[in-house]
This record gives structure tokens, sequence and C-alpha cells, in this order.
């Protein structure tokens, strides 16, 4: 039964038992007329638990994974795993071509799951595997694809190929599922497709869940206090792959002065990747050595202890489909200068941040310094002094996703 079900029942305990009785068996209806979603997704991530949980509320939900790990971002899947309201399975065994994969096993896992709907992930090989198989007529399920892009991204695809399998595949899609509304606004505009076959969906995370377990962050964000001497800095914080397209060596190479002037700034990069050997020699070259610390790559709440001891975040990536590190920030109560290319730039407002653009060595500096000005030194670690400035988005991600659903009426107590 909902958990809303549940909460609504304890409000009142003196509810007439027939009346309980009418509901519970309303609410029993409901889940058994719950399509089926069949969803089709490369791997699992930290950033991904909530909505697919979201979704189990919704649908009744399968998940198969074609890799069994991030490639380029190795996460505690046993871990992860352990969080998830729903079924899932893997498919690891198919071909590979560079970065695109097929796998074999999909149309039989289809006809066991017998979905009303299934969604699976950009334009990729299993997408127009998916899309040949309709039109063969030897699948009837409507079809959907999950698209991460930014609206910089839609503008400017990065390989013709890329280019080719969106203007083949579009149209015969029946659910595009993108991450900001400027985007949906895009595939209307460019490929003629109607608002209910849009929905619009961040990779959004439950605040309650990552600011779980208050003592224990704090105490792990004490010890990073401590650890690099941070009390009374104003700490910038970057969480993500030390990469080129993440674009730090170069933001790093552009704010090196200002970071030198102000005696009390400094940067904590966390994360590794290829671009840590150039970051490293940046560091020794401009003599950065208490201004910059890259402390490694962390997980779960060894990293979200890290929001708790910075001042705020900053995202300079230069392609940037989503970049859910900045829900997470606005989450843990950070305000964040975000780069214009990355797709959760329209989550920041004047209140919670400043968009800025990494290319622009001049708005760098300009933006950076009108930044400073609204971020405050690190003091004693309370999480209470830094509520989440993520609104709530429960509402209207239900509202989106019931774009696949059939379901007319849900009293309003429960919505």
């Amino acid at each position: 039964m909902s958990r809303k079900v549940i909460n609504y029942f304890d409000q009142d305990q003196d509810q007439d038992q027939d009346h309980k009785i009418i509901l519970v068996n309303f609410f029993q209806i409901i889940d058994i007329m719950k399509k089926k979603l069949l969803i089709f997704h490369p791997a699992l991530a930290p950033y991904l638990v909530d909505q697919f949980n979201f979704l189990s509320q919704l649908f009744d939900l399968e998940v198969v994974f074609i890799f069994d790990n991030i490639h380029d971002n190795q996460f505690d899947q046993g871990k992860l795993l352990s969080l998830l309201q729903f079924k899932y399975s893997f498919l690891l065994k198919g071909i590979s071509y560079g970065k695109r994969v097929f796998r074999f096993g999909i149309l039989k896992t289809i006809r066991k799951s017998d979905p009303d709907i299934i969604i699976s992930y950009e334009f990729s090989m299993i997408t127009q595997y998916l899309i040949f198989l309709k039109r063969l007529a030897i699948i009837h399920q409507k079809i959907g694809i999950t698209n991460d892009d930014s609206l910089e991204i839609c503008n400017h695809v990065q390989t013709k190929i890329r280019c080719f399998a969106r203007e083949i595949s579009i149209n015969r899609l029946d659910y595009l599922i993108v991450t900001s509304r400027e985007v949906s606004q895009f595939y209307i505009d460019r490929f003629k497709l109607s608002d209910h076959q849009l929905i619009v969906s961040p990779i959004l995370q439950e605040p309650s869940r990552l600011r779980n377990n208050e003592e224990e962050l704090e105490s792990i964000a004490n010890g990073y206090l401590d650890s690099y001497s941070l009390k009374g800095k104003r700490v910038l914080l970057f969480v993500g792959r030390l990469v080129p397209e993440k674009a730090l060596a170069k933001f790093l190479n552009i704010i090196y002065p200002v970071l030198l002037e102000r005696e009390y700034l400094v940067l904590i990069a966390v994360g590794d990747g290829i671009e840590r050997p150039r970051i490293e020699k940046l560091i020794k070259e401009k003599k950065l050595h208490n201004k910059v610390f890259l402390p490694g790559r962390f997980e779960a709440q060894q990293l979200h202890a890290w929001y708790l001891c910075s001042s705020g975040f900053v995202l300079p990536s230069i392609y940037e489909p989503f970049g859910a590190v900045v829900d997470e920030a606005l989450i843990f109560g950070l305000k964040v200068l975000c780069s214009k290319y990355a797709g959760s730039s329209y989550l920041i407002n004047k209140e919670n941040g400043i968009v800025f653009d990494p290319l622009s060595e001049r708005d760098v500096i300009h933006q950076l310094n009108e930044y400073l000005k609204i971020i405050d030194p690190v003091s004693m670690i309370n999480m209470k002094d830094k509520p989440s400035l993520m609104p709530g988005h429960q509402q209207e991600f239900n509202k989106e996703w019931d774009k696949l659903n059939d379901k007319q009426f849900i009293p309003a107590e429960f919505v």
C-alpha cells in the first residue's frame, strides 16, 4: 500500500473503519492498474537511485542495466543496488563498437516482461533495434528514450552519426524524456513533437535521503575541516571526474591570480581522472600548494560530507549533458557557480548562484568575484545552518510521468 495512504490514515486514527477499507481497496486496484514499464539503461549511478524509486511508485517497473558499472566512474554497486525498490536485472553479453553497444537477449527480455511501454536510452543501437522490431510488428509496445542532452548539445550535436541517428529516430518514438523545459521546447520547435510526447524529468535526488545521518556527516566533515585547515576560509568545492570536458585545469589557469590574491580562498577538487597530472603540474607551477587540494575520489557519506565543510560549489564544464552534482550541492545548501554549458544550469537563479561562461576569461573572473560576495567563510559544521536550496519536485515529477499513464482520478489528498 502507498506510503501516502498510510500517512493519511495516521492523521486520524478514529476514521470510520469501513472508509479505511474502501480506500485500501481503491489503492490496491490502482496498483493493479499500473502500467508495466521496462527500462533499458546503461548502468546504475548514485544520482539515479531516487528517480528510479520514484518511478516504481507510479509504474510496475523493471530496469535492465546494460553494464555492471559506469566504465569511467566505478561506484559501489552492492550498496546502490540495495537501495532499489523494484525489479532489476543485467544484460551483459553482446557486441560493441567504440562506445556503441548492443546486447543479446533484448527481445527475450521484452517477451518475458510483456511491458506496456519500453524506455531505451539516447539514440543508441538498442534504441534503433527496438524501432526496427516495432516496424516489423515483432513488438507492439510504445517506445520512448531518455535523453540527457543540454540545450547547448541539442543545438550542436557532437558527431554526424549521432545527428543522423536523431534525425531518423525522433519521429518514430512515442515518448522522449528530457531534463529541462528548454530542451523540451527545442524538440517541439525543431521536430514538431507534441507536449504529451515530451516528459521533462531532470535528474534530481531526494534531499531527505542525502541529508540523512546528520551526526555522521558532520563528524566526517569536521575531520576534513581539521585535516585541510579550512576553518575561516572561503572554500570552493568541485566534485567530478578530472577529465578535459570538466575543464577544471582551464578554470584554474584563469582564476589562479584570484586564489593567490585572496589569502583565505581555497579550492578543493574531489575526484580523479586523466587530467590529474596536468592539474598537479599547474599547482606546482603557479605555487598553489596551499590553495588547491586534490583529496581524491569519494562516494556516499564520505563525499556528501565535503559539501558541509565548503562555502560554495563550482562547475566549470565546457561539455555537460546535465550535471547532477549541481542538484547535490543545492541539496546541501551550497550556492553554485555554474557553467552555462551544463544542462543543470537552469536550476540556478539569483537566489542560489550564478551562471558563467567558462570559455570567456573575462566572464570567469567577473562572475567569480561576484560569486565570492555571496558566499561565507566556513565556520562550525552544522547541517541545520545549510538548509536545502532545492525546491520540492515530486508533484511535477508525477505530473510529467503520468503522461504515460491512463489513470484519470486520484484523490487530491494523495497527490
